[in-house]
C-alpha cells in the first residue's frame, strides 16, 4: 500500500529505507502491472513511487529515486515535432503517447515532491526534474482539457498552479488560477461536477484539491480550492448510505469492482479527507448524522439534461440519472443492507449487445478485460422517492444476434426470494409473462420491476429471469435471433420509424412493509401504469413520435416523455408537476443562484450567484458556501443573524 497525504510527509522522519513494493521491477526500476497482454511498466505508478522515496529521504531511498526518475523519463516524449511533445507514455511498452492524461498523473507526484523536498536531490537531478516538469506543463497548456472532464481538469489546475509557483513562472501560474475560476463557474452554475457522484474520480479530484489546498502560496487559490472541495464533500456525504457506507445514487463513471462493492466503502474516503485536512471537520457531522429517509436532487449539466436523484432510507438507497455520461455510467442503481453478508446487495441496469458480459470489454488505460462492464445503450430516467422509470434505446445495431436491457441483482446465492407476479420463481431460466411484476428480495429490501413496452425486432425475444456469472438477471430484449442487419433502424435511411422501445418501472420497499414479495408485486399492480406511443410513421427528418409513460398510486405519480425519432427528453414529472433542474435540493441542503436560500429554519441572503446552505437545527450546524462576486451576505438563524458586509468566494460555518 502506498503512503499518501500527511502520512507521506511524516515518513521523512523514518530512519529505515522503504521496502520496494511487490510490483517493483528492480531491473527496470519501475512499478509494473501484470495485465492480460503481459507485464507493463507504469509511468504513473513509478512517479508515485519516486515521490514516496524522496519523502522518506534516506540515502538509499534517494539513490533509488534517481534511478527510477531516469526510468520514468524514458517514457516522456522528447521529439519536439511530436504533437504531444512533453507528455508521457502511460506504460513504457507503449509505442507512442496515447492516453493524454498521463502527463497530469505523472506531474501530480513530481511537482509536490519538488515543492516539499527538492533540497534532497542533487542539483543536477533537481534541474533535470524541473526541465521535465516544464515540458509537461507546456503540453498541459496546449491540450487545455475541457472543464467538463472533471478529474483531469482538476489535475490541470493543480499542476499548473503549483508547477507555476515551483518554476516561478507567472504565465503558468496565472493560467492555472484562471482555469480554477472557469472550472468553479462551470461546476457551480450547474450544481455539481459533470463527472457526477463518481466513486473513482471523486477520489482523484479530491486528492488533487487536497494538494492544491496544502501547497499553494496564494490565499485566493487556497480558499477557492477549499470551497470547491467542501461542496463536493458535503454532496458526497449526503449520498453516503448509512446502512452500507456506499456512495449511493447513480454514478457518472465507476469501475465494476466498485459497482459490485468489492472494494472499500466510500465512507472511508470521506473520513480520510477529514483526517488529512482536505475538508473541514464538520463534514464528519453530516456523515454521521442519522438522516432517516430523504431524497436528494442535483444537476450536472443543465444544457445536456443531465441530472441525478437519489432516495435514501435506512434499509436501501435507489438512484437514477436522467441520462448517462458514457460507457462507465451506472444510470440506475440500488444498494440494500444485507446484514448477514459481508457486502450489500446491489441492483443495476445495462443495455448490452451481442450477449456481451463482464470480461468482454477491453479498457484501454488498464489494458484489462476484467474491470469494466460497459453501458452500451442510451438512457433517460426519472425518479420520485423509491419509484422510478427507465427508458433505453440500443446503440447502432449493424450486424447483431441480440440486443437487450438487463437488470442485474448481484450474488444470486444470497437472494432471499424471487417472484413473477404471484408465482415464486425457484428454477432458472424462467419466463416472465406480459403484465407480471418481478419482485426480488435482497436483504432488507424488496425490488420490484414491471417491464414496459418492448419493441421486438425479431420474433423470439422473451422477457426472462436467468442466472449469469453468479448474478440474477432480468432480460428485457429488443432482439434475440440470428445475426442480421437492421435497415429499419438506420437514419439517414428509407425505413426509419423511430428507435425501438425498451423500458421498465421499478419500485423499492423495505421488507418490513410487506410479508412477502408477491404481496409487494400485487401492491405495485394496484397502481395505474399508462403508456402512450404515437403510431409509426416513416421519418423524413421533421416528424416527432412521442412515448409517454406514467405510474400513479396513492396520490403519487412519476412520469417521463421522450421523442422516439430523435431520442430527446421532452418532460419529466411527478404529482407536483414538471421537474426542473435544481442545482441541489434536499431536506438538509440547497443550492441556487437566486440570492435567497431557505432550509432547516435558516435563510441565506447573498449576491445572485451560486451559493449553498446546509442546515441542521438539531446539531445547530449551519454552513454556507458562496461562489460569486463580492457582495453583502446575511444568514438568518433561529437564534440570531450573521452579517458579512463583503463576502467573496468562500465558506461560512
Amino acid at each position: 500500500m502506498f503512503l499518501t497525504g500527511a502520512i507521506l510527509i511524516a515518513a521523512a522522519t523514518l530512519s529505515q529505507p522503504l521496502d520496494p513494493p511487490s510490483n517493483f521491477d528492480p531491473e527496470a526500476k519501475m512499478i509494473f502491472s501484470d495485465r492480460d497482454s503481459g507485464r507493463l511498466h507504469s509511468a504513473r505508478g513509478t512517479a508515485r513511487w519516486v515521490e514516496q522515496l524522496v519523502a522518506n529521504g534516506t540515502p538509499s531511498d534517494l539513490e533509488l529515486a534517481e534511478e527510477s526518475l531516469e526510468a520514468l523519463f524514458t517514457c516522456q516524449e522528447l521529439h519536439s515535432d511530436d504533437p504531444h511533445y512533453g507528455n508521457f507514455r502511460w506504460y513504457f511498452e507503449d509505442p507512442a503517447v496515447e492516453d493524454l492524461n498521463a502527463v497530469e498523473f505523472v506531474l501530480e507526484h513530481l511537482i509536490p515532491m519538488m515543492i516539499r523536498h527538492e533540497d534532497r536531490l542533487p542539483d543536477a537531478v533537481a534541474e533535470k526534474v524541473r526541465k521535465r516538469i516544464r515540458l509537461g506543463l507546456s503540453e498541459i497548456r496546449k491540450m487545455d482539457v475541457s472543464v467538463g472532464y472533471t478529474n483531469v481538469a482538476t489535475l490541470d489546475i493543480v499542476n499548473s498552479c503549483l508547477g507555476g509557483e515551483l518554476l516561478e513562472d507567472p504565465e503558468i501560474t496565472n493560467r492555472g488560477r484562471q482555469k480554477l475560476r472557469i472550472f468553479e463557474a462551470f461546476v457551480t452554475s450547474n450544481g455539481t461536477v459533470l463527472e457526477y457522484n463518481s466513486p473513482t474520480y471523486l477520489r482523484v479530484t479530491m486528492n488533487a484539491l487536497g494538494k492544491l489546498i496544502g501547497l499553494t502560496q496564494d490565499r485566493e487559490t487556497r480558499v477557492r480550492g477549499k470551497t470547491l472541495a467542501t461542496r463536493l464533500a458535503i454532496g458526497a456525504a449526503l449520498h453516503i448510505h448509512e446502512g452500507t457506507g456506499r456512495l449511493a445514487g447513480p454514478h457518472s463513471r465507476a469501475y465494476q469492482p466498485t459497482v459490485a462493492c468489492e472494494d472499500s466503502p466510500e465512507r472511508n474516503n470521506l473520513l480520510n479527507w477529514i483526517e488529512e485536512g482536505v475538508v473541514p471537520q464538520w463534514i464528519g457531522s453530516v456523515l454521521d448524522r442519522s438522516k432517516g429517509s430523504y431524497q436528494i436532487f442535483e444537476t450536472a449539466a443543465r444544457d445536456w439534461n443531465m441530472g441525478l436523484s437519489t432516495c435514501l432510507t435506512p434499509q436501501f438507497a435507489m438512484g437514477v440519472a436522467t441520462r448517462g455520461l458514457g460507457e462507465q455510467s451506472n444510470v440506475f442503481i440500488i444498494h440494500a443492507n444485507r446484514p448477514e453478508a459481508d457486502k450489500p446487495g446491489v441492483v443495476y441496469s445495462r443495455y448490452v449487445v451481442g450477449d456481451k458480459w463482464l470480461g468482454d470489454f477491453y479498457h484501454a488505460t488498464d489494458r484489462s478485460m476484467s474491470r469494466n462492464f460497459n453501458e452500451e445503450g442510451d438512457f433517460w430516467g426519472v425518479q420520485n422517492g423509491p419509484r422510478a422509470i427507465g427508458l433505453y434505446k440500443p446503440p447502432a445495431l449493424h450486424y447483431q444476434k441480440s440486443a437487450k436491457a438487463v437488470l442485474i441483482w448481484t450474488r444470486r446465492d444470497l437472494i432471499d426470494e424471487t417472484w413473477a407476479g404471484d408465482r415464486k420463481v425457484e428454477d432458472l431460466p424462467a419466463e416472465v409473462e406480459p403484465g407480471e411484476t418481478v419482485v426480488v428480495r435482497i436483504g432488507e429490501a424488496y425490488v420490484g420491476v414491471r417491464p414496459l413496452t418492448l419493441t421486438d425486432l425479431g420474433r423470439d425475444a422473451r422477457v426472462r429471469l436467468v442466472e449469469k456469472a453468479g448474478d440474477l438477471v432480468l432480460e428485457l430484449p429488443n432482439y434475440q435471433g440470428p445475426k442480421k442487419a437492421f435497415w429499419e433502424l438506420e437514419w439517414p435511411g428509407g425505413f426509419f420509424k423511430g428507435h425501438p422501445q425498451c423500458g421498465f418501472y421499478s419500485e423499492v420497499a423495505s421488507v418490513s412493509d410487506y410479508p412477502s414479495g408477491n404481496e409487494f408485486a400485487a401492491r405495485i399492480s394496484e397502481g395505474t401504469l399508462t403508456e402512450k406511443t404515437d403510431p409509426p410513421i416513416t421519418y423524413s427528418g421533421k416528424e416527432s413520435r412521442l412515448w409517454s409513460v406514467n405510474y400513479s398510486r396513492d396520490g403519487q405519480s412519476v412520469g417521463i416523455e421522450v421523442d422516439l425519432m430523435t431520442w430527446t427528453l421532452l418532460r419529466r414529472w411527478t404529482e407536483e408537476g414538471d421537474l426542473g433542474w435544481p442545482m441541489l435540493e434536499s431536506p438538509f441542503m440547497r443550492q441556487s443562484a437566486s440570492g435567497e436560500i431557505q432550509v432547516g429554519g435558516a435563510t441565506l441572503t447573498c449576491g445572485k450567484h451560486p451559493a449553498w446552505l446546509y442546515a441542521d437545527s438539531d446539531l445547530e450546524l449551519y454552513a454556507v458556501g458562496y461562489h460569486g462576486e463580492t457582495a453583502p451576505l446575511s444568514l438568518n438563524l433561529p437564534n440570531g443573524t450573521i452579517r458579512v458586509e463583503a463576502m467573496s468566494a468562500g465558506t461560512l460555518v
